[in-house]
């Protein structure tokens, strides 16, 4: 969610002193330790932090395991203890019960996105409080009394998500909202009177309503198409907080006053605001700033409308916090591109700070990892495209690295200033990587992330390729040695660059990418019904004359003229890239005679989760890039010639 730059060992400078005279720059390659991937995956990934009722414990989600299973950690310091061990499915952490030990926690089948809704008993055994076969389900919030809590599911549609309260006696659900309109659900007001609604015009813009639950009447809080989004009521229940971009190019936080319907701006900064509530009391606001890609926050003291002082760490940065119920704790995340988030507990009162974990793997010299550098370079048109630079130490103007120009995935996403064990894995052996944020991309104002609507693989695929001619005029960069990767929309603009400049980048790394438009479209998942129409204005709708211009740009029907390696990686469980998706475009590819390796997951979903197979996934990506991309000698894979993870 960023910094530290050594660039030699302290002995070699030390070395170099002595002798009055420069360190000879192959000298200082030899001095990065290489990795495996085991060492680099063993980077220890944690999540969440619930307050026990007593303050005593944070409920969190690791990794630790190979997957993710919950965990308690005690907030004067000490051991985590496990709570679940599932060697399957993946477990998340919601929270501890307000006033007792109970936990409550999600999980889905290994990928597929159809969460439900568990709980912890007292006496240690698991239920699952949302069981309807095929239905989603997530957590809300809390009821004002702490004796119910609130919950999303659409077990009784499948295209819409209703509100329900269940109690904690039963356990028996109530149906408080029936989403019938395809609205998205947002905040509830701790008095259960108010409900904010919102409905997608298109992947910017959403109308933002208040539904009034007694009376049942509703009334629409922008008055002009815009990007509205409901953020937390007033600890009063006067007012509803919102972001808005009405008339400017980015979102700021407004207060619309319930009873007068008077409209005021509150807070606005230079970026995106991204986030903003109330905790439990209202004695703090807290707010997130999407800041040239990387969160920045700021606790305003309601009573003062000062922000109070942060813990502050050389080389890092807050990307996330939580507060107790009571309010006399801040447990907080702090990291960098170079080092993986660490979770803290901040005491408000005596204003003491204490780390409770180092998820870094020992194995790993912190001087070893690189600091990301936000560049930005100008697109074939003029127009300025921002890039996140990881540039390996050992490169040089007399030690060429090869490189990556890296997409993320959306097509609205961002590559952001956070920790990526995949991406240092890369770097630390020798690859440089520009992770793009071609036009499209969010987090800079909306008529950038406007600029790809209807012209996807066109304009957004020359910002990659200008990309890579940025990389080409580096004096470290290896220009013959470049490639794409990019999972997600990102996989589709690495087959797209494949297909569309065949002759741009030296290899492909397609990670569960889209190559057939009009199928992906036709095919998302049924929760999604209330974002369709809003992704067909913006994609194309694949039941009309636009799959003429969808079926142009799908590299599926364009595979013959795929001529460089290609490497692609696919969960079977995804919801939203279905595996004939990479099924189709890896047998298309190899009629012409190109290498082409798959690598598939049975038991992964949209992205690779589990321990194990991110281990095998990247170093196969790895073992790709040396043998096509790096040129080293060794034996490469023959097209076709079965792996362990190959279909």
């Amino acid at each position: 969610m960023k910094k530290l730059m050594l660039i030699i060992a302290v002995a070699l400078i030390w070395s170099c002193k002595e002798e009055n005279k420069k360190p000879d720059e192959s000298s200082m390659a030899k001095q990065i330790k290489s990795y495996t991937i085991e060492q680099m995956m063993d980077n220890e990934s944690i999540g969440g932090g619930s307050f026990s009722s007593d303050n005593s414990k944070l409920l969190i989600s690791s990794n630790r395991s190979g997957i993710y299973n919950m965990y308690t950690i005690p907030t004067d310091g000490g051991e985590m203890m496990p709570v679940t061990q599932s060697d399957s499915s993946s477990v998340f952490a919601i929270s501890y019960f307000p006033r007792d030990e109970r936990m409550l926690f999600r999980m889905d089948g290994n990928g597929d996105e159809i969460y439900h809704i568990y709980i912890r008993n007292l006496n240690g055994s698991f239920t699952d409080l949302t069981p309807t076969e095929g239905a989603r389900a997530g957590f809300h919030s809390w009821a004002e009394d702490k004796k119910s809590f609130f919950f999303t599911s659409n077990k009784r549609d499948s295209r819409f998500m209703d509100l329900y309260q269940m109690d904690f006696l039963n356990y028996s659900p109530k149906l408080i909202y029936q989403n019938d309109e395809g609205y998205d659900i947002g905040d509830l007001s701790d008095n259960e009177k108010y409900l904010s609604l919102s409905k997608s015009i298109n992947t910017n813009d959403s109308d933002l309503f208040l539904y009034d639950l007694q009376t049942k009447t509703q009334t629409q809080i922008n008055t002009e198409q815009s990007a509205n989004s409901s953020q937390d009521f007033a600890p009063d229940n006067s007012a509803l907080y919102y972001t808005t971009d009405l008339g400017n190019e980015f979102s700021y936080l407004m207060k619309y006053d319930i009873s007068t319907e008077e409209r005021t701006k509150v807070m606005e900064r230079d970026w995106d605001i991204m986030g903003s509530y109330f905790t439990e009391n209202g004695t703090y606001q807290v707010t997130y700033i999407n800041e040239d890609a990387k969160n920045t926050i700021e606790v305003k003291e309601t009573e003062t409308g000062e922000n109070i002082a942060l813990p502050s760490f050389p080389n890092m940065a807050i990307t996330n916090v939580g507060f107790s119920d009571d309010e006399k704790w801040m447990r907080f995340y702090a990291g960098g591109s170079q080092t993986p988030s660490n979770l803290y507990v901040y005491n408000l009162e005596t204003k003491e700070t204490k780390q409770l974990t180092n998820v870094l793997n020992p194995e790993i010299a912190q001087e070893d990892l690189v600091t990301a550098e936000v560049i930005r370079y100008k697109s074939f048109d003029g127009l300025e495209i921002p890039a996140i630079y990881y540039k390996p130490k050992q490169a040089s103007a007399n030690s060429k690295v090869p490189a990556l120009v890296w997409v993320h995935g959306g097509p609205g996403g961002q590559s952001r200033q956070n920790f990526s064990s995949f991406i240092q894995y890369l770097v630390n052996h020798g690859y440089a990587v520009l992770a793009v944020n071609n036009r499209g991309s969010s987090g800079y104002g909306k008529s950038f992330y406007k600029m790809d609507d209807l012209n996807h693989g066109d304009k957004d695929l020359k910002d990659c390729v200008e990309g890579k001619n940025w990389l080409a005029a580096q004096p470290e960069i290896d220009a013959e040695k470049i490639g794409i990767i990019g999972g997600s929309y990102g996989g589709y603009m690495t087959m797209a660059a494949l297909t569309y400049t065949p002759e741009e980048f030296a290899v492909g790394v397609n990670l569960f990418g889209v190559t057939n438009w009009i199928r992906t479209l036709r095919s998302i998942p049924p929760w999604w019904e209330s974002f369709k129409e809003a992704l067909y204005l913006e994609l194309g709708n694949p039941n009309s004359a636009d799959s003429v211009r969808l079926k142009e740009i799908s590299p599926l029907f364009h595979t013959d003229k795929v001529t460089k390696p290609l490497i692609v990686l696919q969960g079977s469980k995804d919801p939203r890239v279905l595996q004939v998706e990479s099924d189709e475009i890896v047998a298309g590819v190899r009629k012409n005679g190109v290498p082409v390796e798959y690598v598939l997951f049975e038991d992964e979903g949209h992205g690779f989760v589990k321990k194990e197979n991110q281990i095998e996934a990247y170093s196969r990506v790895l073992q790709f890039l040396d043998v096509y991309l790096k040129g080293d000698k060794g034996t490469p894979i023959k097209d076709g010639e079965p792996m362990e993870s190959d279909i």
